[in-house]
């Protein structure tokens, strides 16, 4: 076990994770960090050996980890981090603040960060995630974010310079998200309130809301233009080239692709983190091999295979 600097949060030492993430699989931490608040964040890791790797974790609802669990620190932020606040068309939040209460929160001010609500996980997963859904992204208004560097530095950032993208964001190695602040536009209030209502019942109309699930497992592919270059207006849904390889209901172990919405890898019963990724590459696989598609994982997968 490495050197560990004093906190005033609390530190826990193989803190098993699967209880932490919404797919109930995994190994545990060999260490479990949850911060004070900032100044306890920063401290900790200016003071952490730099060979101790990093790895900030939300809700889990996102999430796979590996049955081997995760070597060094797991940084889980709570309580102190949380906070939402509203000034005029601005909405700042802490990372560990839930996606939905941000949503509520901005409504009830006549704003619109709608898009949020039907979003499972936290503020700090959505930045990194690009997170969005019904044509809207946090790119769209996201104005800046603000991260303790592996070195314990305190920097904030422009949404440029994240780079979001299509799922994805290029966030220094091992910085941890602590707020963001969104510009958001203005709208009426019970509008907001009554189109999240909407969100809320088409999404459990179409999705296994009461399954353990991680959301949705692939990326939608890139659709191709009419000279044939990848396009991503002309996106592809990855349930469609799913169920057209005839994947759907397709089980390894407790792992099993949703009858219900076949981009959704579940967990039915006694899963095993290695059940749910090796389905998940037969899936790629079959996708690969019946039309040429390759998809990409949206959950993220980390930690050490139990054989390592």
């Amino acid at each position: 076990m490495f050197e560990l600097p004093p906190v005033r949060g609390i530190l826990t030492a193989q803190r098993p994770l699967s209880e932490l993430t919404w797919m109930r699989v995994g190994g545990p931490a060999e260490v479990l960090f949850q911060p004070a608040d900032v100044d306890d964040l920063r401290a900790f890791l200016a003071a952490l050996d730099p060979a101790v790797p990093v790895f900030p974790m939300g809700v889990g609802s996102n999430l796979i980890v590996r049955d081997g669990g995760m070597a060094g620190v797991v940084v889980k932020l709570g309580r102190g981090f949380n906070q939402i606040a509203v000034d005029g068309t601005s909405v700042g939040t802490g990372a560990a603040a839930l996606d939905a209460h941000v949503a509520r929160r901005a409504a009830d001010a006549g704003l619109d960060l709608t898009f949020l609500r039907t979003i499972p996980g936290c503020i700090g997963g959505a930045v990194c995630m690009n997170a969005g859904c019904y044509g809207s992204y946090v790119a769209d208004v996201l104005t800046s974010a603000t991260l303790v560097l592996r070195d314990g530095t305190i920097k904030q950032v422009g949404c440029d310079d994240l780079q979001l993208a299509y799922r994805q964001s290029v966030v220094p190695d091992q910085a941890v998200i602590i707020a963001a602040r969104f510009e958001a536009p203005q709208a009426d209030p019970d509008l907001l309130h009554q189109r999240m209502a909407d969100q809320l019942a088409k999404r459990d109309e179409t999705q296994p809301t009461k399954d353990r699930t991680a959301g949705s497992t692939f990326r939608n592919p890139a659709g191709f233009s009419s000279t044939g270059q990848a396009d991503d207006t002309h996106e592809l849904k990855a349930w469609k080239v799913i169920d057209e390889a005839g994947m759907r209901g397709a089980r390894i172990g407790g792992a099993l692709m949703n009858e219900k919405h076949s981009n959704f890898l579940t967990n039915a019963g006694g899963a095993t983190a290695a059940d749910l990724e090796e389905l998940g590459e037969l899936v790629r696989k079959k996708v690969y091999d019946t039309q040429a598609i390759t998809l990409e994982w949206e959950i993220k997968r980390v930690g050490q295979f139990l054989s390592e």
